[in-house]
């Protein structure tokens, strides 16, 4: 028997329901989203223009940037132009397009962030070892699995949802589409379905989050044998990463990690997940990073020497050679900068 589907459009909720407001989100919204491509497509050109920022961490960073860009795309433009009208619809195949795109470049930025943090465990952990473990063949092997893996888990959720039955109602209690909202609209037993967005969804995001933890904890206590100057720019490289994770994983494991409901959350929920990560990456992997801040101003045409403050991977081989930050004479560091961002 074929699913019966009697809907052919959903329609969608905003945030507020007066007009002023939704003024107000045009206008916040419009220039969030402005913000946050042009930043991430600043990053992207910035790393391909430059011949400096080769590193494998760099490689991973422009990938990042081109999923952040793209993330937001899949639902904030259509939240922005909702503002203007009264009835706010959206088609079937629309729906699923936009739950493909985003668990699609949703699911691929989680995984460019676990293979982000191994390459920052190997440089920092491995450091003799990082030009053998992360060349360029492995680095572009890992970043192709990422948007493979992303690619597999989002297909998974939209045929999942794709093949249910909808007969009525069909408003989403949400400002786009999403899982829970829809399988909560199904005309048939999504108990299953539900189980196993929770091991798609959910599992990934938790078990990225426990990798994640896991191997900063793992890089800090091997910091504990570096000097301080080392102690204190690992740190600092770490700290940055770690709010990364916060950011990306916290929200999908709230909206994830538990059975098929819709809570009143939800929709600030998703709505800081696809608004605030890909706005704040940017800012939180180039600010505190004097080589892509040097390669942005040679990129402006603006002279000015680069006062980097180091290169992690130098440090390691030296702390690796010469626990406690003593040095050698007979000491010799690769000539080409590996940085873990």
């Amino acid at each position: 028997m074929g699913t019966k589907n009697n809907v052919t459009e959903f329609v969608l909720f905003c945030l507020f329901q007066s007009r002023e407001m939704q003024h107000v989100c045009f206008v916040v919204f419009s220039l969030i989203h402005v913000l946050t491509v042009l930043g991430n497509l600043l990053v992207i050109i910035t790393i391909n223009a430059s011949k400096t920022l080769k590193a494998p961490m760099y490689f991973f960073l422009n990938h990042l940037s081109f999923a952040n860009m793209c993330y937001p795309s899949a639902t904030t433009p259509k939240m922005i132009a909702d503002t203007f009208v009264e009835r706010k619809t959206i088609s079937f195949n629309g729906c699923m397009t936009q739950l493909f795109s985003a668990h699609f470049f949703g699911g691929t930025e989680i995984f460019l962030l676990t293979a982000m943090a191994y390459t920052c465990y190997v440089a920092i952990c491995r450091p003799l070892h990082y030009t053998t473990i992360m060349d360029r063949w492995k680095s572009g092997l890992l970043a192709g699995a990422s948007w493979v893996a992303g690619f597999l888990h989002s297909i998974l959720q939209t045929l999942l949802t794709v093949q249910l039955p909808f007969c009525g109602p069909n408003e989403i209690d949400s400002f786009c589409c999403d899982v829970h909202p829809l399988l909560k609209l199904a005309c048939a037993d999504t108990y299953v379905v539900g189980l196993i967005v929770v091991a798609n969804s959910g599992m990934i995001s938790l078990v990225s989050f426990i990798i994640l933890i896991i191997s900063y904890v793992v890089i800090l206590l091997n910091l504990r044998s570096w000097s301080s100057e080392g102690r204190r720019k690992a740190l600092s490289t770490c700290g940055s990463h770690i709010i990364t994770v916060l950011l990306v994983l916290v929200p999908p494991m709230f909206m994830y990690i538990r059975p098929s409901t819709t809570l009143a959350a939800d929709k600030l929920v998703i709505l800081f997940n696809v608004v605030m990560p890909p706005l704040l990456n940017p800012l939180i992997y180039t600010l505190r990073n004097n080589e892509v801040k040097s390669a942005m101003r040679k990129l402006k045409g603006v002279q000015g020497r680069s006062d980097s403050p180091g290169n992690l991977i130098q440090h390691g081989m030296q702390e690796a050679s010469h626990p406690g930050g003593s040095s050698h004479p007979d000491f010799h560091l690769v000539p080409s900068p590996i940085y873990c961002l």
